[in-house]
């Protein structure tokens, strides 16, 4: 009976201080990419020794941190992190070696490390050093903080989020072309946010001909504003090389493997350089899941796809939507006007494209909803 009522005093103990591990690591949202969130806390009895977080890549991890800010001896602590301790040398040295030259203890991990260079090594690497190790404490919050990171290494792909906005009535430009603002001044606002917390924005080049957008980061958090990359399919290489999204470094135009090379060129003399990826096209559409396969080679881990209606569809068709940001404003623009995707013939296969609401909002005068795709019953 002793030892059950232990358990259960340890277990809520190790939440709790696991909980406050993951709250350190979201201060990491925008700014780590593309390494992981993750949060570390020290502790020894019921006193927290020492606190810490990986703020970007390049600087300390968050086990270091902590051990930076520890007030005296850590010899026997606990650590509380939210990812495994890598064992590997990276942009820093193996977190592993500074918890087993520190006299930690005990190490509490929400889970193990995707990446196929720790996988588990650095637990085994732990445990070979005599600390004691437990695995699995909020393991699914840990992973909704980082779900491109875990994506990108056990999908072979980038979390996908797509974000469209709409009229009442399910459109998305007027009838007669042209640029218009849908949504309002806060809808914008959040959508900043979307971007800064992404490894890249993407866009079709329909969008970059009409809106002439420049999907940058223009919401500053922090001392610094990490910038995605930007990303553009653009399967003839039609875009203008004065358009505002190549106004900065960090851009990438796909291409088919068609597309003249003369205008591939141009793009790469631009100042700043675009970088040209040719990727193969299908039934004469640029094959999306090549170009996600491209950027998980670039390490990215979230990617936000603003769009038009064919792009969009595309990536719902090929069942890549991860969760649809969507901002509903309260006007109507007319049945004429440009839909909302352009999916078709859905009657025999509507209920593959069937979303869960997993959060509404207010943002002034619209409404944004997040959705994800609905999971098919067991045995459905």
């Amino acid at each position: 009976m002793s030892s059950a009522v232990d358990s259960s005093e340890r277990d809520g103990t190790d939440r709790a201080y696991m909980a406050r591990a993951l709250e350190l690591a979201a201060r990491g949202l925008y700014t780590t990419d593309p390494n992981p969130r993750v949060g570390c806390v020290l502790v020894r009895g019921n006193e927290t020794l020492g606190e810490g977080w990986h703020e970007r890549a390049g600087e300390a991890h968050a086990e270091v941190a902590a051990l930076k800010a520890a007030r005296g001896d850590v010899r026997g602590a606990t650590a509380y992190v939210s990812l495994e301790p890598c064992n590997h040398t990276g942009r820093t040295p193996p977190c592993v070696d500074a918890l087993i030259a520190a006299g930690i203890g005990r190490v509490v991990c929400a889970s193990v490390d995707p990446n196929p260079r720790v996988a588990g090594t650095g637990i085994e690497r732990l445990k070979a050093a005599g600390i004691s190790v437990a695995v699995g404490i909020l393991e699914n919050e840990a992973r909704a903080l980082n779900p491109g990171f875990f994506s990108r290494f056990e999908r072979g792909r980038p979390y996908v989020r797509l974000k469209l906005a709409m009229s009442l009535d399910g459109r998305t430009a007027p009838a007669g072309g042209g640029a218009i603002w849908i949504s309002g001044e806060a809808s914008r606002a959040d959508v900043q946010r979307w971007r800064a917390r992404s490894s890249a924005v993407l866009t079709g080049a329909g969008t970059v001909r009409t809106d002439d957008p420049r999907l940058d980061v223009r919401w500053v958090y922090g001392p610094w504003v990490r910038q995605p990359l930007r990303a553009v399919l653009d399967a003839t290489l039609s875009c203008p090389p004065d358009a505002k999204v190549f106004a900065r470094e960090g851009a990438w135009v796909f291409a088919s493997e068609e597309a003249a090379a003369a205008a591939a060129a141009r793009l790469a003399a631009h100042r700043p350089p675009v970088a040209v990826e040719r990727v193969p096209a299908i039934g004469g559409r640029l094959d999306v899941k090549a170009v996600l396969a491209r950027l998980t080679g670039l390490e990215v881990n979230e990617l936000l796809v603003e769009c038009g209606p064919r792009l969009a569809a595309a990536f719902l068709e090929e069942g890549l939507v991860d969760e649809w940001i969507l901002y509903m404003a309260p006007r109507l623009l007319g049945a004429d006007a440009a839909p909302l995707t352009t999916l078709a013939g859905l009657d025999a296969r509507g209920a593959g494209f069937a979303f869960d609401i997993m959060d509404v909002a207010r943002l002034d005068a619209d409404v944004r909803l997040v959705l994800e795709p609905r999971r098919a019953a067991p045995g459905g």
